[in-house]
């Protein structure tokens, strides 16, 4: 089996080595593959990405202006010769051994097309930090039903994985999207099918100032809330507690802003 990892990155020389790095040193009976599509980065991060290309014949990259993070990734997807793939943005991180239980579980599970596992958030540091989050979206993923999805994503986007053919089937990512072209694609694949659960850690996710979603603003809550009216249908139900998920969480996260948390 081979997975495909794509790193979009533009001016991310800060985290990129640390990424790579947690890429790169997984090990298993896979075969991998990293693939970087840099935006035109200005940082140093090409110098770092032809010097580990040079000496690792499993990391390929491609730099040029894009469009935005999808049309990077979708780009990295479009290269990408794995079995398996998956994206993981340029601060982010894999733990050790995630890839070789991907591996297993794809291996073990031949009907399943896509995973999600555990994550936990750190911050620019490394530390980490609000572990109630991380629980709550673990609790929900653990009672998954598509329904539920509609109505809150709980999926970390970091720590999902699905087989490239079937990726192939559902599409790529949307590039009129800003934050939330993950979510639009789960609810892509749930409609063809549940994810199944890794019940472990797989990633970490880097919550900082400088990332999209460091922000955490309501901009990205009302993009969530647009996307999922593509797929609600008839069911108003979920129409109204998608909306009242999106106030309880923006007020959430500033109570927690407020607080320091």
């Amino acid at each position: 089996m081979k997975i495909s990892i794509v790193t979009p990155s533009h001016n991310a020389r800060r985290y990129l080595e640390e990424t790579g790095r947690s890429i790169l040193s997984q090990a298993g009976p896979f075969d991998l593959e990293w693939i970087v599509t840099d935006g035109g980065s200005t940082d140093g991060t090409l110098d770092f990405v032809r010097e580990i290309a040079s000496a690792d014949p499993r990391v390929r990259w491609l730099s040029e202006p894009d469009r935005g993070q999808s049309d990077a990734i979708n780009k990295g997807l479009a290269m990408a010769t794995g079995d398996v793939v998956a994206w993981l943005n340029a601060d982010d991180l894999y733990t050790e051994g995630a890839l070789a239980a991907v591996a297993a579980t794809f291996k073990n599970n031949p009907a399943t097309q896509w995973l999600t596992g555990r994550y936990e958030i750190i911050d620019a540091g490394g530390k980490v930090i609000r572990s109630a989050v991380a629980r709550y979206k673990e609790r929900t993923l653990r009672r998954y039903t598509y329904r539920a999805l509609l109505r809150e994503n709980f999926i970390s986007q970091p720590a999902v994985f699905w087989r490239r053919e079937f990726g192939e089937k559902v599409g790529p990512l949307d590039e009129s999207l800003h934050y939330t072209m993950d979510y639009d694609l789960w609810l892509r694949m749930g409609r063809e099918c549940d994810p199944l659960f890794l019940d472990r850690v797989l990633a970490r996710f880097r919550l900082h100032g400088g990332s999209k979603t460091g922000q955490v603003n309501r901009a990205q809550f009302d993009e969530q809330y647009r996307v999922a009216n593509r797929y609600f249908g008839g069911d108003r139900m979920s129409r109204w507690v998608h909306r009242l998920n999106v106030e309880k969480i923006v007020w959430a996260y500033r109570v927690m802003r407020v607080m320091g948390v």
